[in-house]
């Protein structure tokens, strides 16, 4: 009976050494694996936030446009002219100018130019006979009728023409729109009104 106990002891300490260990190790804390991910704790709203540091090295916004053209003060790429060709005339230096025949010999000066709306000259108005002005009469002789001679050095020209005096004495008068409204208009004469007034002197009685 004490042999029977005693191997019933024994075989149930064996029992408890071999499998202790197994049990043991199922219930041990594993280490932390130093190479897995820790989880941050969440953050807190009400603690301050660090400061964003910009990325330098990427374009940010309007900042990597390139800059605008700044603008130019040039007027001549802006379709004004600024100095007066070889070939352009000033309508000062028309006016005055006398105009030659073929003989080389004054037969009247230009008074005026007549432009169209849209640029390019018509005729240049001649006054001829009279003296000093006073008795010419306007004659508009058309710009292909006229050879314009210019110094490109100082801008003069020389007016030359195949008309001659005789025949722009003859030609018709030229007349502004202004001279033919004038004609135009009826004519009224006014009277002047006359004065009802009397001037007579007077006595003390």
């Amino acid at each position: 009976m004490t042999r029977k106990l005693l191997t019933t002891v024994a075989a149930g300490a064996l029992f408890a050494t071999a499998f202790a260990p197994a049990a043991f190790s199922q219930t041990a804390p594993q280490p932390a694996d130093s190479a897995a991910p820790t989880q941050a704790a969440p953050a807190d709203p009400a603690a301050p936030k660090p400061p964003i540091t910009p990325d330098v090295t990427k374009p940010a916004g309007d900042a990597a446009q390139a800059p605008a053209p700044a603008a130019t003060t040039d007027t001549a790429e802006a379709g004004y002219i600024t100095e007066q060709a070889p070939d352009q005339i000033s309508a000062n230096t028309y006016i005055g100018q006398s105009v030659y025949n073929g003989n080389n010999e004054s037969i009247g000066s230009v008074n005026d130019l007549i432009m169209k709306k849209d640029g390019g000259l018509v005729a240049a108005i001649v006054g001829v006979g009279g003296f000093l002005g006073i008795g010419e009469k306007n004659v508009a002789v058309p710009m292909d009728k006229i050879t314009v001679a210019q110094n490109t050095q100082d801008g003069s020209v020389k007016l030359t023409t195949s008309e001659t005096a005789e025949s722009l004495k003859a030609a018709p008068e030229f007349k502004t729109l202004a001279m033919q409204s004038a004609e135009k208009a009826p004519a009224t004469g006014t009277a002047l009104p006359t004065d009802a007034t009397s001037t007579g002197s007077t006595t003390a009685k």
